[in-house]
């Protein structure tokens, strides 16, 4: 089972586009989600963005997102 943490942390792995990665996020405290907020601060400590508040995919960062949206297109599509 995924945590309500985890779910949070794909969330924003998810909202990064694959297509542009020198496009980063930038998470406002003051307006973001409070879950949001923290999600991005475990992804800056483990190395998958380069900044606290959002910032850039690191590498390792880029393979986590491209493994999330990846999954996600699978489980979207519908079944015949």
């Amino acid at each position: 089972m995924l945590t309500p943490d985890e779910i949070a942390e794909i969330n924003l792995l998810c909202q990064f586009n694959l297509g542009n990665t020198q496009e980063g996020l930038k998470i406002h405290s003051h307006d973001a989600d409070p879950n949001t907020v923290a999600a991005a601060e475990r992804l800056f400590a483990r190395g998958l963005i380069s900044q606290h508040d959002g910032g850039y995919l690191t590498s390792l960062g880029l393979d986590a997102a491209e493994h999330s949206q990846h999954l996600l297109t699978i489980l979207r599509t519908p079944t015949s």
